[in-house]
């Protein structure tokens, strides 16, 4: 008798982070990008020691690495739940 062969099954490896990088996420990292960009243009303006060059480039630094990339990172949608949404009838 001959053996009969069987199919291997292929299991698909899926990605933890299928779908947490989402729009939103990307948004708020491109933003957080422009902030940077826009941050090293001010520290370059001429005279060195302008306001510009010295007080908001660094504030704007700031807000960029401390409080925007992180929430690129950290931001993930709230689920709804079907059970807690009342209908009027």
């Amino acid at each position: 008798m001959a053996k009969v062969k069987s199919k291997k099954q292929v299991k698909k490896l899926i990605s933890p982070f299928k779908n947490y990088w989402n729009r939103n996420n990307l948004i708020i990292f491109i933003a957080g990008l422009v902030l940077v960009i826009i941050g090293f243009l001010f520290m370059a303006q001429d005279p060195w020691d302008s306001t510009l060059s010295l007080s908001i480039s660094p504030i704007i630094l700031l807000i960029a690495y401390i409080v925007v990339f992180p929430l690129s990172i950290l931001y993930k949608k709230k689920k709804t739940s079907l059970n807690n949404v009342s209908s009027e009838n």
